[in-house]
C-alpha cells in the first residue's frame, strides 16, 4: 500500500479513531508514538492505522501534540545561529506544553491513557506530571474531590491507615 505524501514530500499517515474519525498527519509526527512506529515497522495496516481505544476528541489533542513536537525535531544543523533557533523553539514548546496540558481532569484522564497505549514518552511524561501537580500539597480528601475518587473505606479503616502510616499525613 503506498503512502500518502503531505505538501512537503513526506508520506501521510492516517489515524483512525475508536469514533471512526480520520487524522491525517505527518510520519515523522506519528512516528512519535513507539505504538505507530511498530506498526509501520511491521507494515501493519499502514497507511491507515486504527486506534481502537482512543476515541477523536483525545486523539485531535494527541495530533496537535504530535505535529508540534515532530516540528522541533525536524531541523537545527549544528551552527550557532541554528542553536539560538533551537533555544527559542524549546522555550515556545514549553510554553505550548504548559498551555496545551491545562485540562479538565477527565481529559487529562483520556490523554494519560492514549499516550500509555500510544507509547508516547514525551506526553505521558508531560500528563502524569499535571495530575502530580493537581495532587500536590492536597489532603487524601482534597484529591479524591479533584479527581471525582469514592472514598470506600470505613472511618476506622481510614484511621488504622492513617496511624499505620502516619509519616505520609505529617505534612498535610
Amino acid at each position: 500500500m503506498a503512502a500518502a505524501e503531505g505538501s512537503d514530500g513526506g508520506k501521510m499517515i492516517v489515524l483512525i479513531s475508536a469514533d471512526g474519525e480520520r487524522f491525517e498527519l505527518p510520519e515523522a509526527a506519528a512516528k512519535l508514538s513507539q505504538t505507530v512506529l511498530y506498526m509501520i515497522e511491521d507494515g501493519c495496516c499502514y497507511p491507515s492505522i486504527p486506534l481502537p481505544v482512543v476515541d477523536g476528541v483525545i486523539l485531535a489533542k494527541i495530533v496537535e501534540y504530535c505535529n508540534k513536537h515532530a516540528a522541533l525535531s525536524s531541523g537545527a544543523d549544528g551552527s550557532s545561529d541554528a542553536a539560538s533557533e533551537r533555544s527559542k523553539e524549546e522555550r515556545e514548546l514549553k510554553i505550548f506544553d504548559a498551555e496545551f496540558i491545562d485540562v479538565d481532569v477527565t481529559t487529562l484522564f483520556h490523554v494519560v491513557m492514549a499516550a500509555n497505549y500510544l507509547n508516547i514518552k514525551g506526553l505521558l511524561d508531560l500528563a502524569c506530571q499535571r495530575a502530580a501537580d493537581l495532587m500536590k500539597g492536597k489532603s487524601p480528601e482534597q484529591i479524591r474531590q479533584t479527581f471525582g475518587i469514592k472514598n470506600d473505606f470505613t472511618p476506622e479503616e481510614e484511621a488504622a491507615i492513617r496511624k499505620e502510616n502516619a509519616w505520609a499525613f505529617n505534612n498535610i
